[in-house]
Parts: C-alpha cells; structure tokens; sequence
C-alpha cells in the first residue's frame, strides 16, 4: 500500500496507532489527500496490542446503554483526580469527545459498545463499573484484506510470530476499522517508512517531512498539515534514561524496536516544546523467560513482596496506581507474586501474555515448592519474613478487612475477584504447593513529549503555535498529567486530540 507515493499531500500523518488512523481516517474522509507513515511493517503499534477501550466520556454510546454518564459527571471527576490541570485541553476533551463519536459512527464501518471496567479512582463524578466504550469486534473478512494483511496482531501472538486471529476485537478492531475508513477514502498508509526530521518554510511553517523508505532517504511536502502521533520513548534506553523514567525498555509493552522517541526529536529540533514531567502509563510486569515484560492485571489471589519479603502496597490497585508505587522505591524491582494452587497452577491474574508455566520454571522467573521456607530459599528471600507475611495477610484475609493497605476497600479491588470470604478481594495463601513469579516495572508506554494546546498545535518555547504542525498520543505531554483516570485513557485523548488537529487544520 505504499507504492507510488507522491511528492505532496494534504496532510501527513506520523504514526499508525488509535490517534494516528483517527485522525487519517477523518482527513480523508473531509477530502483531504492524506499519508500515513509508519515505521514497521505493520499498522497498530501499542494501540493493535491493546483491549480497545476508549475513555470518551458522555457520549452516545453511554446513553444507549443507559449509564449515568455527562461531561459534567467527568469534568468533576477530572477535577478531582488531576493536580494542576490545564483547563483548556481539559475542556477541549470533554467538549470533543461526544462529538467525535457521532462522527465517527456515523461510519459504517465504525461502531461502539460500552464495556463493564472500573474507573481508577474513587472520586466525585465516577461511573459505577466505568464509561469506557469499545469497537464492536468485527470478523477480518468484513474489511478490506489489503488493510488487514497490514495489522499487527495480538501481543501474545505477535511476539511469538503467529497470525492475528479472524475475529477482530479490542484495538485489533479499532485500528482495522480505522485504516479501512482511511483507505476507503483515498488515503495511503506507507509502512517501513521512519521519520528522521520536518522542515519549515521561509514563513516559518512546517511543511516538509523527511523520512527512510524503502528505496532510501526521501521526503514529502504538507500542504495543510503534519499530525504526528507516533508513540512515546519507551523503546530507548538512552531517552528513557535521559528523562528520568522509571522502568526498562525490555519490560515495555511496546512493539518491539517501535517508540523509540526520534520524532518527539525531530520536532523538538525544528522548534517545539517538550514536557517530560507525566513519565508514563505503568504496570506490573510477569517478567517472561526472555527478560520481557507482561502486562499483569486483575490480580484475584496471592500476594506481592518486595526483596526484603514485605508486602508494600495493594495489589488490587489499577495497575498504574500500583505500577507507580513500585517505582518509589529501588528495591521494589522486582518483585515476587507469591500465590498457591487453588488454580492448578496458574497464575491468579491476567497477564497479556502469561506464557508456559513450565517454561517460566525452567528460567526461573517463576520458582515452586512444598513450603514457604523452601519458596523463600529459592526466591532469594528471607524465610521468616516471607512466612510472617503471608501469615499476617492470612489473618487479614479471615477478617476481611486488609488493615495494611485496604485491599478490596474500592470497587476496582473486587472486578476481578470472586473466591475470596468475607472480602473477596482477600483470598488467603494456604494450599500447597506455592509459587513465586517475579514481577517487574512495566509499562503501556511514556507520556511525555511535545507541548500542545488545545486544538493540539504544537508549541514553542514561548507557547506559541508551530504553523502546520500537530501532535496527539504519547508522542505529547498527556492531557493527564501523572494521572490514569480510567480504561482506555491513552487511546481515548488520543483519538480525541487527533481529530481536533483535524478540524483545526480543515480552518
């Protein structure tokens, strides 16, 4: 699909994630000639690998369903979860995003459901069981086969070399849904192509992007515009490093060699402004036998220590909550999840992918025995404090109220858990044989980048709009903060902000 490129476009955009293909989509959908340039082969980024959900508040998908969802009930919600919000962007969110969704399914091929996930803060203006909304899965042979042929599939699949699935659901829907729309109507999406820099004109526009195709160095002109929503950092050692973010490259959720933060450089060279400050979008890790890292959430059972054999926190935390109390201390990396054999052995969580508990052994990411001693030897830990740890959380566990951290205090602590009595977010470690799994900082990606407004233009230094220049995604300093509000957050300002770029540009 990224044969006989010419040498102009309407619009140009860097990038094939959920913000990237909503704001393609909707370009070439207006009229305007449109080119995507992705770097790898194939099309979705973090955005192919996620569930799909999308925090668009007050919407008409909530209506439909009947939630108790308004822009206010999220404005006051926001209010309460964000420190030192800019209000612009805040109000230009929460105005968009209704918007946004009747445009977008207004679309044949675009259509939303509301899904059951709990918000990540219990504040004023939160919706019972979330008001995060989805695609609605679609089978692959319904879409354009030149667009699916480009999809990356699932994260378990992908890093093990496999094919995507035929029922396209999650961000695997989101995304072929997108690039079907934006192909549909004229647009090219060029893969294998890496943006290595933008020009501006004597007027100072940015109208040029430089980029390594396939046959080499070349570059292509933007009559209206550049949108750049090309992911974070994450994938860079050095860039990580450099902005202070917890965590490590090999532990990141990321396709692997993607976001590694070259764009968020170029466009700081031809002069915008950068915010490091929000750092990232954090989780525990099941560390896998190759040093990656797994996405883990949901924990339902066990228990997690630190290298001392303490427990340090909740484990039924949203998992950035939790994710940034790990990184506050060095010795919390990693960690060990000490759980036993209610489930046969399997982990008492999600974890995206698990891998082969067999395998985990054999590596000892995972270790196992008869007793806590033995566990503890083979972990590297203190005996008596691992089994002083688990006898306190036993005890706490046959109270039903963890008076250490509050587990199973808040609506998210019990989605996902079921077993536990009378907490069921306290199930107690006491079935032979245990496991230990280690656990690590992981993340969905950084959050910090170029400095917009709330029409997502990018800025200077002295906050003065780029011309012709546009930024969404993690390839910006989020709208958030150091906050998460909620089930699909990242996708959510991202398509919101991507679409605003869009119309601003269309004048």
């Amino acid at each position: 699909m990224s044969e006989s490129l010419l040498q102009e476009y309407d619009v140009v955009v860097v990038g094939s994630g959920g913000g990237a293909l909503t704001g393609a989509a909707l370009a070439a959908k207006a009229g305007l000639s449109t080119l995507v340039l992705e770097r790898t082969p194939l099309i979705g980024g973090t955005s192919a690998y996620s569930g799909g959900a999308c925090w668009l508040p007050g919407t008409q998908v909530q209506q439909r369903a009947g939630l108790p969802d308004s822009t206010e009930g999220a404005r006051a919600y926001l209010a309460a979860v964000l420190d030192d919000p800019d209000t612009d962007r805040v109000e230009a969110l929460l105005a968009q995003a209704p918007r946004l969704v009747e445009q977008l399914e207004a679309d044949p091929l675009m259509d939303f459901e509301w899904i059951p996930f709990s918000e990540y803060y219990d504040a004023p203006g939160r919706v019972p069981m979330g008001r995060s909304i989805q695609p609605v899965s679609i089978r692959r042979d319904e879409l354009d086969p030149a667009v699916t042929a480009l999809l990356r599939p699932p994260v378990e699949r992908d890093r093990a070399g496999r094919p995507g699935r035929s029922t396209l659901s999650g961000g695997q829907a989101l995304i072929a849904r997108l690039a079907a729309i934006t192909v549909r109507e004229g647009g090219t999406i060029a893969t294998e192509c890496s943006v290595t820099g933008f020009g501006r004109d004597a007027g100072g526009r940015l109208t040029t992007v430089r980029y390594d195709g396939p046959q080499g160095p070349a570059e292509v002109r933007a009559r209206r515009g550049v949108l750049v929503a090309a992911g974070g950092f994450e994938g860079s050692p050095e860039r990580r490093a450099a902005h202070g973010t917890p965590g490590r490259t090999e532990w990141s959720m990321a396709p692997r060699g993607t976001n590694t933060g070259e764009v968020i450089d170029a466009a700081a060279a031809a002069g915008a402004a950068t915010d490091w400050s929000g750092e990232g979008w954090f989780c525990p890790g099941l560390l896998q036998p190759d040093g990656s890292g797994a996405f883990t959430l949901g924990f339902r059972g066990g228990l997690i220590v630190d290298q001392s054999g303490q427990r340090y926190g909740n484990e039924c935390l949203p998992y950035d909550r939790f994710g940034r109390v790990m990184a506050q201390a060095p010795e919390r990396t990693p960690s060990w999840f000490v759980f036993d054999s209610r489930e046969e052995g399997r982990l008492p969580a999600i974890a995206m992918p698990e891998g082969e508990r067999a395998e985990h052994l054999a590596a000892g990411t995972w270790v196992e025995a008869e007793t806590l001693d033995e566990l503890a030897a083979r972990a590297g830990l203190d005996p008596a404090a691992l089994t002083a740890t688990v006898a306190r959380f036993n005890e706490l566990a046959a109270n039903g109220k963890d008076e250490d951290f509050g587990r199973g205090e808040d609506e998210y602590d019990t989605f996902f858990a079921s077993a536990g009595s009378p907490n069921k977010a306290l199930v107690p470690l006491d079935r032979a044989p245990y496991t230990a799994a280690r656990i690590v900082l992981s993340d969905l990606g950084t959050k910090g980048g170029l400095v917009t407004d709330a029409s997502a233009r990018v800025l200077d230094g002295d906050g003065v709009p780029i011309p012709g220049l546009y930024a969404a995604s993690n390839s910006t300093a989020s709208v958030f903060g150091s906050a998460y509000p909620g089930p699909g957050a990242p996708l959510g300002a991202a398509m919101t902000f991507a679409s605003l770029a869009v119309e601003d540009l269309l004048g």
